[in-house]
């Protein structure tokens, strides 16, 4: 199905990234509708009803989102977009020759019983804040997150640096540092980064959506891992190519009825 017009929403507050999204988009000729999620959800354009969402009688139309998770969660379901995430153990089941430690998917009631330095985070959100923790007593307890909430565990590894991938198709669309040394350092990725995410697709790609963020990292002994999944439609773009950041966007979250076969397991 193509769609002749399109319509991009974000939040009010636009992180740089997004901002570099909405120019291309407008550039690009989308619409760009700015508005808090309640606005979106329960405002005159949902589908089906006259407003913004809309296309011209007869015209195929098709509403994408760029925001974070909670934003998502809530226009998602009013304007008919599948978003597209890693499952949550994809990080998990990579073998270890392309994470180069231990990651292993748990709930968070089980990981409450290590007792020892371990990096811990949600696997495809910022719902568990990503750190190091000394051991299990210092994670968020029950009184504020279900036990059965799955967490990923890993190893502790020190980054001399780290890259974006944006992955389409089955391929490394574009990319981009974003850290050295832990600290955020923008750049254009290496020719290693990107034989490395290549590498990274063809041992793992089918486990992905079509449109997904996988970031990459070259450790302080000279080794390549993978860092984490993200989503595409949550994700910066830092000095990547806007337009093909773009273009996994649009992929990444899209309409529900557009939904290529294959991404019909990773809708979140």
């Amino acid at each position: 199905m193509t769609y002749p017009s399109r319509t991009l929403v974000l939040p009010p507050q636009l992180t740089s990234s997004a901002r570099r999204l909405r120019t291309t988009a407008l550039r690009r000729g989308l619409r760009v509708v700015e508005a808090a999620a309640s606005a979106v959800s329960e405002g005159p354009g949902r589908p089906g009803r006259p407003g913004w969402a809309a296309g011209a009688e007869g015209e195929a139309h098709a509403v994408h989102v760029h925001a974070g998770p909670t934003f998502a969660d809530v226009v998602a379901p009013a304007l008919g977009i599948a978003l597209l995430e890693a499952p949550a153990d994809w990080l998990a089941r990579l073998p270890r020759a392309l994470t180069q430690r231990e990651v292993r998917a748990m709930p968070i009631g089980e990981a409450y019983r290590l007792r020892r330095p371990a990096f811990v985070k949600s696997p495809n959100e910022k719902g568990i804040s990503p750190l190091v923790y000394a051991d299990g007593s210092r994670l968020p307890g029950p009184d504020a997150v279900d036990p059965a909430t799955v967490v990923l565990v890993s190893d502790v590894m020190t980054f001399a640096v780290e890259y974006r991938l944006f992955l389409l198709d089955g391929a490394v669309h574009t990319a981009s540092q974003y850290a050295e040394a832990g600290r955020l350092r923008l750049g254009p990725p290496t020719a290693a980064a990107l034989a490395f995410g290549r590498e990274v697709l063809a041992a793992a790609g089918d486990g992905l959506p079509s449109a997904v963020v996988v970031d990459v990292g070259r450790d302080t002994e000279g080794r390549w891992a993978v860092v984490e999944a993200n989503a595409a439609w949550a994700s910066g773009c830092y000095e990547a190519d806007p337009d093909r950041a773009l273009d996994t966007v649009l992929r990444a979250a899209g309409p529900v009825t557009d939904l290529l076969p294959n991404d019909r397991a990773f809708v979140r």
